[in-house]
C-alpha cells in the first residue's frame, strides 16, 4: 500500500498494538460512557492514533460564497453537497479530511456532516433525536477501519458507517441519514450559484488542500488499520455506490460505471437510474487533491417522475430521458426540456470503499452489469 505521509506513518507506529482494552484505557477519558452497555465486541475497536477529539470536529462552521471559495478550491475538487429548505451548502473534502465531522444547522435542521478517509465514507446525519439535539466528536478509535464518533451529551460511541450507537446509553439507537451528493465543486456552483461553501476559517491551522493519505485509494492497495476478513468479491479499495431497500443492498462498482455511466434497472420493485460522471478529483490519490486523478461522481435515483417511469441515455456527455428528451444533471434535476425543474428522488446511501461496506453488510449483492 502506498502511503507516503509522515502523518499516517506516525499513526501506524502509535497503533502498532492490535489489542485495545476498553476497560484499561477508557475509564479516565470516558467517565460518562457505560461500557457494559455494548452491542459490539470490544476487541474489534482499536486506537487510530489521535486521542479523544485529537481530530477536532468543527462546531461553529462559517461559510463563504462560491466566488470566494474558488480562490482556494479547485473546480474538480470533491465536495459534499446538499440543500435543505432552499439553502444549499457544500463541504469540501479538503477540509473534512482534517476534521472528519462538522456540526451544523441549516434553518431548523441540525446536521452532522461526516467523512472517514479510511473508508471513503461521506455521510450526513440528522442530529436531532427524540427531541434532543446532539453534537458529535471523534473518539480517536476505529472499528473495521471506520471512525467511531461520540456524542457530547451522553458520550455514547457511534459507528460512523452505520450511524448506530454501539457503546453507552444510546447503544442500539440509529441516526437518520440525510441525502447528500459527492460532486465536483464546479457541478455544485452550476446548480447552486448562490450556494454557500464551508470556509477554511475553522479556528484550526491545517494543510487544507492536501491529502495526508497519499496513494491510499490505489485499487491494488489494502485497507489501513482493518482487522478482519476482506470479502474477495471486489477489490477492497474499489469504490462502490450503494442502494438499499427492504433490508437488502446492491453495490455498483465505480470501475464498471466508468464505461457505462448511465444504468437503467430495477431493485426491489423500484425502477432506478444511475448517473456516473468521471469529472471529480479523488480526495485520496495525490498529496495535492486538486492534482489527483479524476473519478466518477455517482448517484442512484428513482426513475419515476409524476407516475411516469423514465428511461435514460447519455450522448456526448449529456443525459436525457427517452420519453421527453429532457436533459438531467448529477443532482437528478432536469435542466432543460418538458420536465425542466423536476427532480428525481435520490435512493443511494453513498459511495464508499468496497471492503468497508462488505464488512458491515456482508450479505450485500454485487450488481452484474
Amino acid at each position: 500500500m502506498k502511503i507516503y505521509s509522515l502523518v499516517v506513518a506516525a499513526v501506524m507506529v502509535m497503533s502498532a498494538s492490535a489489542a485495545f482494552s476498553l476497560e484499561l484505557k477508557n475509564t479516565a477519558e470516558w467517565p460518562k460512557t457505560d461500557f457494559t452497555n455494548s452491542s459490539v465486541d470490544h476487541s474489534e475497536i482499536m486506537s487510530g492514533g489521535p486521542p479523544k477529539d485529537g481530530i477536532p470536529a468543527i462546531d461553529n462552521p462559517s461559510f463563504v460564497d462560491n466566488s470566494a471559495a474558488s480562490e482556494w478550491l479547485g473546480d474538480k475538487e470533491p465536495v459534499i453537497a446538499m440543500e435543505i429548505d432552499g439553502v444549499a451548502r457544500a463541504y469540501p473534502l479538503q477540509i473534512l479530511m482534517w476534521h472528519e465531522i462538522v456540526n451544523d444547522e441549516i434553518g431548523d435542521k441540525a446536521i452532522s456532516v461526516t467523512f472517514c478517509p479510511l473508508c471513503n465514507a461521506s455521510i450526513v446525519f440528522d442530529r436531532d433525536l427524540d427531541g434532543v439535539r446532539y453534537d458529535f466528536g471523534t473518539t480517536g478509535r476505529l472499528r473495521r477501519s471506520d471512525m467511531v464518533m461520540y456524542d457530547r451529551q451522553t458520550e455514547t460511541w457511534w459507528q460512523q458507517f452505520t450511524g448506530e450507537g454501539i457503546i453507552g446509553e444510546l447503544n442500539g439507537v440509529k441516526l437518520k441519514q440525510i441525502p447528500s451528493n459527492i460532486v465536483a465543486f464546479e457541478s455544485y456552483k452550476e446548480q447552486f450559484p448562490k450556494g454557500e461553501v464551508l470556509s477554511r476559517d475553522t479556528g484550526h491551522s491545517r494543510r487544507y488542500g492536501t491529502n495526508p493519505y497519499a496513494g491510499y485509494d490505489d485499487i491494488n492497495s489494502s485497507p489501513f488499520l482493518f482487522r478482519g476478513k476482506v470479502d474477495d468479491r471486489l477489490k477492497p479499495m474499489e469504490r462502490v455506490l450503494s442502494l438499499r431497500s427492504n433490508d437488502k443492498t446492491v453495490l455498483f462498482d465505480l470501475t464498471s460505471l466508468k464505461t457505462k455511466p448511465v444504468v437503467n434497472s430495477d431493485f426491489e420493485d423500484t425502477a432506478f437510474v444511475i448517473f456516473a460522471f468521471e469529472d471529480m478529483n479523488s480526495a485520496l490519490d495525490k498529496s495535492d487533491i486538486s492534482s489527483s486523478r479524476l473519478i466518477p461522481s455517482a448517484a442512484v435515483y428513482d426513475a419515476t417522475v409524476d407516475g411516469q417511469e423514465l428511461n435514460f441515455e447519455i450522448n456526448e456527455g449529456v443525459v436525457t430521458d427517452t420519453q421527453t428528451g429532457s436533459e438531467w444533471n448529477i443532482f437528478g434535476i432536469a435542466e432543460k426540456g418538458d420536465l425542466a425543474g423536476k427532480q428525481l428522488q435520490q435512493l443511494d446511501h453513498g459511495v464508499h470503499f468496497a471492503f468497508a461496506w462488505l464488512a458491515f453488510d456482508p450479505e450485500a449483492e454485487i450488481f452484474k452489469h
